[in-house]
């Protein structure tokens, strides 16, 4: 795996029938694009984790620095029916990482929750609203360190509602 991706992806990892790879933030878009351009023509599930109160081990190769975030890709080529997740660390005083968008259009509502639920920023996304949370909403639902027991959202129709 490192020959068709590079030195950027750490060591790859076998993990339950997928090759696990895990590029630099600088090299997630580079990384992404030869994998595209390898057969991975479907981006499957982007998520991000946050990893502040989780601890227990991480399964991370031992040139990889572990960060409070992390932006999980999962991507599919069907023809040869291989799979591949791309795992990258992100820091939380910096929670930035480029889009997929422009390789996978499909990553556009999945980089726009994982901006809505954990703050993480995609550069070049075009369209970063909120698409869970109602835009006035503060905070990231998902971090660890969000506060619990606020008041719940009243949404506009729920008066209407009985």
């Amino acid at each position: 795996m490192t020959q068709r991706y590079g030195a950027a992806i750490g060591a790859a990892q076998p993990s339950h029938g997928q090759t696990v790879i895990h590029p630099e933030r600088s090299q997630w878009c580079d990384v992404a694009a030869q994998a595209r351009a390898d057969g991975f023509e479907q981006l499957l599930d982007l998520t991000a984790v946050d990893y502040l109160t989780f601890n227990a081990p991480r399964q991370l190769p031992e040139d990889i620095k572990p960060e409070r975030f992390e932006v999980v890709a999962a991507l599919i080529s069907r023809q040869r029916g291989e799979r591949l997740r791309m795992r990258t660390q992100v820091p939380a005083d910096d929670p930035t990482v480029d889009t997929l968008f422009d390789l996978w259009p499909s990553a556009e509502n999945l980089e726009r929750e994982a901006h809505d639920m954990f703050g993480i920023v995609f550069e070049g996304h075009p369209d970063a609203s909120r698409i869970l949370m109602p835009e006035d909403w503060i905070g990231h639902p998902l971090r660890k360190d969000y506060d619990i027991g606020r008041i719940p959202v009243q949404f506009k129709a729920a008066s209407n509602v009985r």
